[in-house]
């Protein structure tokens, strides 16, 4: 490893917060939607406990908070509004398409491993026409038994190229993510692109960068 530089033969994105500018639409509503059954919680809040973790594990978290099994209409109501929003609000993140653009004139492989289920990332994907980056070589936390923080996710990934956890690299906008790769592994980029958690992503043993194609520097 020199000037920086990994001896990296696949890139591993995470989807929400690193590809498609997501998570703040989905904290924004899940806040809304849990404060209406008697949950006040902000956006800011739901990012900093959900961020980077399986949908089912938020789940358990907030049914846990409510008291019981959360009602029909949360679902319905949430699922609407956030499918919704994804079609009139979702972006990419800013950088990701040069990114992504260089990144086809190596000989580098890339995927994607995420927390989301794969029905959400193809609406993602596709809306922010990042799906044709990826298509085939997209993983969910579904795809294996534990999510992230755990390494399961990662190693998966890996094994599908058979290439060895060091010689992978993760980038990753979440703790529970950072973890995870660590866990695996592998080395690790933090994005961070409003300060948001930098020294959290730093302490867990993440490179952070702040502008997506910073992360070119790396190839």
């Amino acid at each position: 490893m020199a000037h920086g530089k990994f001896d990296t033969r696949l890139v591993i994105f995470d989807c929400d917060g690193v590809l498609v500018d997501s998570e703040s639409i989905v904290c924004r509503v899940l806040a809304e939607e849990m404060t209406k059954l008697g949950m006040p919680a902000t956006a800011d809040e739901l990012d900093e406990q959900f961020s980077g973790r399986p949908s089912k594990d938020c789940i358990v978290d907030i049914e846990t908070r409510y008291g019981g099994p959360l009602p029909p209409s949360y679902f319905n109501a949430t699922e609407s509004r956030i499918r919704e929003a994804f079609h009139t609000e979702l972006e990419a993140v800013s950088g990701i398409h040069e990114v992504l653009e260089k990144l086809r004139t190596t000989d580098l492989q890339t995927c994607v491993a995420s927390s989301g289920p794969h029905a959400k990332m193809q609406i993602t994907l596709n809306k922010t026409g990042l799906w044709e980056y990826f298509d085939g070589r997209i993983f969910s936390a579904d795809d294996v038994g534990r999510g992230k923080p755990w390494p399961d996710l990662f190693l998966h990934s890996a094994r599908q190229f058979d290439i060895a956890p060091e010689y992978c690299l993760v980038v990753e906008d979440s703790i529970a993510g950072v973890k995870a790769a660590v866990a695996a592994g592998m080395p690790v980029i933090g994005y961070s692109h409003n300060g948001v958690r930098s020294r959290q992503l730093e302490a867990e043993g993440a490179r952070v960068i702040h502008d997506m194609q910073l992360l070119l520097d790396y190839f």
